[in-house]
């Protein structure tokens, strides 16, 4: 059903107050960590993870129980119809109706009892260790989707303060731009110089309006991307922090021992082969003997009360001991030890993968940010040789000995080493940021 006018006319005026109270909210400063702590809060993927995380741990504890003995306090009245004859089975001297169901004691039945129950056999054991192998699996699997909520919340991060960057260093050059117009029309009024070379210099102008236009949009779009994993309104106004000072690489030695201690995915391989295990185990239990114990303690008589007639005691107790023992069940527990490890072997294959694509991510992962503070370094110098070649450039146009092209060109080289060392930046810390998610020291500042 279509909303009535009235209703699209309120949904409006909530949208402009809403609209109006964040243009008026002043912006919040924003750090990498407070980022990654309020996408924590706020990304379904993690929140998920983090429950089953915690699910899991629920289970290591009532598997845990099922090793202990459990206690119940059973009450019950029964009435059974009479037969019309009268026997002794009941208590007291006084003969009592029958019971016309034979498995029931006499016509009124009373128990109230606390009943102790315990089961003992390898298969609670293996209950157990598959609890806390699964347990285990949970918190490596929530610490991988952590470590990917953080590399995913630091390329936005670094990619916003970028475009942030970019569009300073775009306000620049169309400022430059426009400054260069003004000083072409100047020597075109001294006849120093062709109405061609104003027209070149307005084009240029032109065309740095139009990348400033783009450059203001790329921001704002890296600000709303952000702004999603960090409020409840991407339009929330803030600011990000000032880059932080670039880290140093570490070692590799240093970075493949700390990974080897720390990497979530080798420790969802192995807690997946401890389920298997586990689940081996629990196969083989069924060719063993499993022990049932049982206490009661409490009232079973035709009376609800401590005592009967001619002082007979009803309070009082029993105890059995069970042990059953397999015999046949035509191969199925053979079959089934066969499945489970069958399934081991499976999870032995995939650690050993696991272990041979950490070596790998790690040697990547490592060459890419040593690539990018090496290019990083020539960046830099780019820039500074660009800002130099634009000066001079200018200086010789202002005395005649350059041309505008010379200088548009100039101008040219400048932005794109400032756009590009600004890229640089954002994939050294990205890499970076990789590499310390990868062996666990990002997000745990």
């Amino acid at each position: 059903m279509w909303p009535s006018a009235k209703s699209s006319v309120f949904l409006s005026v909530l949208i402009g107050i809403s609209l109006r109270a964040l243009a008026q909210a002043p912006p919040v400063t924003i750090t990498l960590d407070e980022a990654i702590r309020r996408a924590q809060a706020n990304e379904p993927a993690y929140a998920a993870a983090v429950a089953d995380s915690r699910s899991a741990a629920l289970d290591r504890s009532i598997a845990r129980a099922g090793m202990l003995p459990s206690v119940d306090f059973h009450n019950q009245g029964l009435y059974t119809q009479p037969n019309g004859l009268q026997n002794q089975a009941g208590q007291g001297a006084a003969a009592q109706p029958a019971p016309r169901f034979i498995a029931n004691n006499a016509v009124r039945e009373y128990a109230s009892q606390g009943i102790v129950n315990e089961t003992l056999g390898l298969a609670q054991v293996a209950a157990v260790r598959r609890a806390d192998a699964a347990a285990a699996l949970s918190a490596a699997e929530m610490e991988i989707a952590r470590r990917g909520l953080i590399a995913t919340v630091t390329s936005l991060y670094y990619g916003a303060v970028a475009a942030q960057n970019k569009l300073e260093i775009a306000e620049r050059a169309h400022t430059e731009a426009a400054g260069f117009v003004h000083l072409t029309s100047e020597r075109e009024q001294a006849r120093e110089a062709a109405n061609a070379g104003v027209v070149k210099a307005q084009l240029e102008e032109q065309q740095r309006a139009r990348e400033l236009s783009d450059a203001r949009l790329a921001a704002d779009k890296t600000q709303l991307d952000l702004g999603v994993l960090l409020f409840p309104d991407p339009r929330t106004p803030y600011t990000l922090a000032p880059a932080e000072n670039l880290e140093p690489l570490p070692s590799l030695t240093d970075v493949e021992q700390i990974a080897a201690k720390n990497s979530p995915e080798l420790k969802s391989a192995l807690a997946a082969v401890q389920i298997s295990n586990a689940n081996v185990m629990a196969a083989r239990a069924a060719y063993l003997p499993s022990l049932g114990l049982n206490y009661t303690y409490g009232i079973d008589a035709p009376q609800f009360a401590v005592k009967g007639p001619d002082d007979v005691r009803n309070l009082g107790y029993s105890a059995s001991l069970t042990v059953d023992i397999p015999v046949w069940d035509w191969l199925a527990t053979q079959h089934k030890v066969k499945q489970s490890e069958i399934r081991r072997d499976a999870a032995q294959v995939a650690l050993s993968m696991a272990q041979r694509q950490l070596i790998a991510r790690l040697e990547e992962a490592y060459e890419e940010a040593a690539t990018a503070r090496d290019q990083l370094t020539s960046l830099n110098l780019s820039v500074q040789t660009a800002g130099e070649s634009l000066r001079l450039t200018k200086l010789r146009y202002t005395g005649g000995e350059a041309t505008v092209l010379e200088v548009v060109d100039a101008q040219t080289a400048d932005l794109a080493a400032e756009n590009a060392r600004e890229d640089g930046r954002v994939r050294y810390r990205a890499a970076l940021a990789d590499l310390q998610t990868l062996i666990g020291s990002m997000g745990n500042r």
